[in-house]
């Protein structure tokens, strides 16, 4: 008696395909506000999906007595990857949710007699399989996502660190939805960890704070691009405790990805160039090791050290009163007698140069990078 109960229910269900696929339309389209919101194109995939769902429940059920105890979930491949982007896991089950009401509200209708209650217990043990089905579809596009997204960012690190910024940088960085400004990159050593764990802990540190962050693990080097940080300093505040021992430094903060490429230039340099300075800061600023970056050879920290330090004071007294001051161990006695000038003379001078260059000549680190750019000034002229 069941199996016939099962086989006229069956029948009636195939004769009532087309009106709930367009019901469970007419419900989407009342109740569901993402889904008006999809594109025309998108919203005829969804409804395809639906009645692939609504047939492949029908198929099952009639020969579920037939060594086909599993329910077929073939149907969710119906729609392209692209879909699976635009509509989200929750609305997969808000759709798969409309569809069981649509059913469930005419099993009395669809059920021959006597077959409501069996009708009913499949809808359920149905829409319990479609529910790990949709989970287990999103979580393997979930995967794939998350691997291309890996190589984008680690192509994205590698240009940036080699300076290759074209249109390809602007097109991945895209595809992984990166819109913050300013932007901050910091370089030093990697901890003593898979290199996968230490990006996906920065991924959840940036995601904690409101920070977007890039990674990239080279060798014993790690990179970490941030934006959207108000300022260095909170950049700082999210990353500088993944890195390993070491020195850290950060570049300078630039208005947006396209520039990092300078930024990531100046940290790297500022990276190989830091052993030169033991007491530095951690972290400490590119900009603050200008002089070490000079002598390792850095042209970027060269020229800037010329153009923010000779230039501004070629062909004015205070070059020589600079000059005369490093020369003489910064003795403001020595200086003056030597160039025949009052002490005060040389203390307004010493003022002037601060205020021209940044530079305070009474003050140790500030001396010695003054002192480095003095030198490339005269060597950049002879």
């Amino acid at each position: 008696m069941s199996d016939r109960i099962r086989e006229d229910t069956a029948r009636r269900l195939d004769r009532a395909m087309g009106s709930l696929g367009t019901a469970a339309m007419a419900r989407m389209e009342e109740q569901l506000a993402w889904y008006r919101a999809l594109s025309a194109e998108d919203r005829s995939w969804v409804g395809l999906v639906a009645q692939a769902g609504i047939a492949a429940f029908v198929e099952w059920f009639g020969h579920a007595g037939e060594g086909r105890p599993t329910p077929s979930i073939e149907f969710f491949g119906t729609a392209p990857r692209e879909l699976k982007r635009s509509v989200s896991l929750q609305q997969t089950v808000d759709l798969v949710r409309i569809v069981v009401e649509v059913v469930e509200a005419q099993v009395d209708e669809l059920a021959a007699p006597g077959g409501a209650e069996l009708l009913r217990h499949a809808m359920l043990r149905y829409t319990r399989d479609v529910a790990f089905a949709a989970a287990q579809v999103y979580a393997r596009e979930a995967e794939a996502r998350g691997s291309w997204d890996a190589r984008l960012e680690a192509l994205i690190v590698d240009a940036l660190v080699r300076g290759q910024v074209d249109d390809g940088l602007h097109s991945w960085a895209a595809a992984l939805g990166w819109t913050s400004a300013p932007v901050v990159v910091f370089a030093g050593y990697a901890p003593d960890e898979d290199p996968q764990t230490i990006i996906d802990g920065l991924r959840d540190k940036g995601r904690r704070i409101g920070h977007e962050l890039l990674a990239g693990v080279q060798g014993d080097r790690l990179i970490v691009i941030v934006g959207g940080a108000g300022g260095v300093k909170d950049a700082a505040r999210g990353v500088v405790s993944r890195f390993g021992p070491g020195p850290i430094v950060i570049g300078p903060e630039v208005p947006d990805l396209h520039a990092a490429a300078s930024s990531a230039r100046a940290a790297i340099a500022g990276l190989r160039a830091a052993a030169g300075w033991p007491d530095a800061p951690r972290p400490v600023l590119a900009e603050d090791l200008l002089a070490e970056r000079a002598l390792d050879g850095d042209e970027d920290a060269r020229q800037q050290l010329v153009e923010n330090v000779y230039k501004p004071l070629a062909g004015t007294p205070l070059l020589d009163t600079l000059a005369t001051y490093l020369e003489q161990g910064t003795s403001l006695e020595a200086t003056a007698r030597l160039l025949f000038v009052h002490p005060n003379t040389v203390r307004y001078r010493l003022r002037k140069i601060t205020e021209l260059t940044g530079y305070q000549p009474t003050e140790g680190r500030s001396a010695f990078t003054l002192q480095v750019g003095l030198i490339l000034g005269r060597l950049s002229v002879t």
